[in-house]
């Protein structure tokens, strides 16, 4: 069985290129090529009866997605999005060179400045990620990493107050290591980063701190999964590495010479599908040691670190890589690419037979429905009962500086996937839950 079952699918008015969870609250924002930043709020979970404890308000059918705000925030693509680690804030940068601060809740823009430039010439963004409430990490095309201070008013300088080249390439994943037990403030002062075909570890204080053997093979993304390590010392933490080939590489914390072990995801003569994102399996949910990966053909494979082998299969696209994936407050599995977002949720079935350790999960095939999506073109966003009430949605035009003007792609860090036109996936979940949530006044 699989561990994971679709509550719904949210169409998008374009390619989705970045999306960010927020760490406590039920929102989720997006970045489309268009420059479009928009900010979904999800229903929350109703934990109040144990008899449904299982069952999200998504998957009876009784709650709605909305629209909380929608704009054109750049005038080029938005390439990449962040909160902030208290969701007060939500940050941007476009390839109009231009990074913006902003309210998740209303969309109004609170400060904005250039991305720096890289030997006089407009640099535009890979990255963006919030390591604590005073610095904000910044990777560009060039390789650069730009350590931004925020505290000082956010956004005010727009001279780093740090630049490294940590690689050759431009920075694909960060992630922050857990700070040390004497750390004060409670937020790292190092991450792993990953760029071409290295891993790097960097210092807040001391700058590049160390560069891996080259590891002949992209590495594409990376989380930290705390509570593993060597036999000697099980607490360490690993670091695991998607890669473009189809492997998952595993590094022990402290040992970045080289990788310590491998998970064949996708098998292929010359290389599997590329690994795009990753991320930890809440350990509520996977029972032990579990990662997500989103691969380049829009599959997702379940991982089970501590056996070392694939322990599912689900798909979010046919056709699109997974470019984001996440969990929200609720425990809920949130992966975007393409012109789809998906949210998941826990199976009940897998959730109710989790005790047996021996248990196998079948892979979940892909026999989902297809239907053209023809209803999005007014305002408002439709319930997941199609006869609930029609919830009403906001537009924001704070930004007084970004016009509805003609969209502009960001084609060149696409890798040759083909966009499929006028068709939009149904998923039916096994609870009732209607799949493609209509939204009008998208296009």
């Amino acid at each position: 069985m699989s561990m994971f079952e679709n509550l719904c699918t949210l169409p998008l008015s374009a390619e989705l290129f970045t999306q960010a969870i927020h760490p406590t609250e039920p929102l989720l924002g997006v970045g489309l090529s268009t420059g479009h930043v928009q900010c979904f709020r999800l229903p929350a979970a109703d934990r109040s009866s144990e008899d449904d404890a299982d069952l999200s308000v998504l998957s009876d059918g009784k709650g709605t997605i909305d629209t909380a705000w929608r704009t054109r925030r750049h005038k080029g693509s938005c390439r990449s999005l962040a909160f902030s680690n208290d969701g007060s804030a939500l940050y941007s940068a476009g390839t109009d060179s231009l990074l913006k601060h902003f309210s998740p809740v209303t969309g109004q823009v609170v400060s904005k400045i250039a991305i720096p430039t890289t030997k006089t010439v407009p640099d535009a963004p890979t990255l963006l990620h919030v390591l604590s409430p005073q610095t904000l990490l910044l990777a560009c095309d060039s390789g650069v990493l730009h350590l931004l201070d925020l505290r000082d008013g956010a956004l005010a300088a727009s001279k780093p107050q740090q630049s490294h080249f940590p690689h050759d390439d431009f920075v694909s994943s960060i992630t922050p290591l857990a700070p040390s037990a004497e750390s004060t403030s409670g937020y790292s002062k190092q991450w792993i980063s990953t760029g071409g075909t290295t891993l790097a570890v960097t210092d807040l204080r001391r700058g590049v701190l160390v560069r891996s053997d080259d590891q002949e093979d992209e590495l594409m993304c990376s989380t930290f999964v705390p509570g593993m390590g060597p036999k000697k010392n099980r607490d360490n933490g690993v670091v695991a590495v998607g890669t473009g080939s189809g492997v998952l590489t595993l590094w022990d914390k402290g040992a970045w010479d080289d990788q310590q072990d491998r998970v064949i995801i996708d098998s292929f003569k010359g290389g599997g599908e590329s690994l795009d994102c990753v991320v930890q399996v809440p350990e509520d949910i996977g029972r032990g040691k579990k990662v997500v990966v989103g691969l380049g053909d829009g599959s997702m494979r379940i991982v089970d670190l501590t056996k070392r082998e694939v322990a599912g299969l689900f798909r979010h696209d046919e056709v699109d890589a997974v470019v984001g994936l996440g969990f929200d407050g609720q425990g809920r599995m949130i992966s975007g690419g393409g012109q789809t977002i998906k949210i998941w949720q826990e199976s009940a079935m897998f959730k109710k037979t989790s005790n047996d350790d021996d248990e196998d999960e079948d892979f979940d095939s892909s026999d989902e429905d297809e239907s053209d999506n023809s209803d999005a073109g007014d305002d408002g966003t439709e319930p997941m009962q199609s006869t609930g009430k029609r919830q009403a949605s906001k537009d924001s035009d704070s930004d007084s500086d970004d016009s509805d003007s003609s969209d502009s792609s960001d084609e060149g860090r696409k890798r040759g996937k083909k966009r499929k036109k006028g068709k939009a996936k149904v998923e039916l979940g096994p609870h009732g839950a209607h799949g493609i949530l209509k939204f009008k006044g998208l296009d």
